[in-house]
């Protein structure tokens, strides 16, 4: 059996979502909102377009002190966003095990973050992007909790619902919670984040 790689010092952060405004509220953008989130907290004074992904450079506290981090955001639909990471990750000369990537995931519960290296794709099409044209698992994975849909609701309905009001705000205030999530994932590494 392969050797599982292990994680190294995250370089890239990618959030992922499906760009255009009428995407912007809506759960399965939970990576975006997360990166965004990043990029306001750290400074990034703007994105640019890179290998099919915006892109914005900031310094994150590290252990050697400080490191610049890539946030990214995959500027394809969620289910080809792999294309894009791989060819930022060629760009940047980075492995897949310097990628941390920011997903929703509707097994955990609202609102819940954890972080993970490798293991399986929980029948996320933009993770099984990713990892196709990765050609392999083993990459950190942040996982934003969104919650089942209620009743007979689909899936796809529920994740691309625009959300208002309250859920909007928590929405928001759960994105600043994967933020810092993320923040501790850079400065600490991915075993010690994922274990609290």
């Amino acid at each position: 059996m392969a050797q599982q790689a292990r994680p190294k010092d995250i370089r890239i952060i990618c959030g992922l979502g499906n760009p255009g405004p009428e995407y912007a509220s809506t759960r399965h953008n939970a990576g975006f909102a997360t990166v965004d989130a990043l990029a306001e907290r750290h400074g990034a004074r703007y994105w640019k377009s890179e290998a099919g992904c915006m892109v914005a450079r900031v310094r994150m506290r590290a252990p050697e002190g400080t490191r610049e981090v890539i946030l990214a955001k995959p500027q394809d639909f969620m289910n080809t966003s792999g294309g894009p990471l791989s060819k930022l990750l060629r760009q940047e000369k980075a492995t897949p095990q310097e990628v941390l990537v920011i997903h929703d995931e509707v097994d955990r519960p609202a609102g819940a973050v954890d972080v993970k290296f490798g293991g399986g794709l929980n029948a996320h099409n933009g993770l099984r992007s990713i990892a196709n044209k990765l050609g392999t698992r083993d990459f950190a994975r942040l996982r934003f909790g969104i919650g089942r849909p209620p009743g007979k609701m689909q899936v796809a309905d529920y994740v691309l619902r625009t959300l208002k009001g309250n859920y909007l705000q928590e929405f928001e205030l759960e994105a600043q919670d994967a933020a810092s999530l993320a923040e501790r994932v850079v400065e600490r590494g991915v075993q010690a984040a994922a274990n609290g």
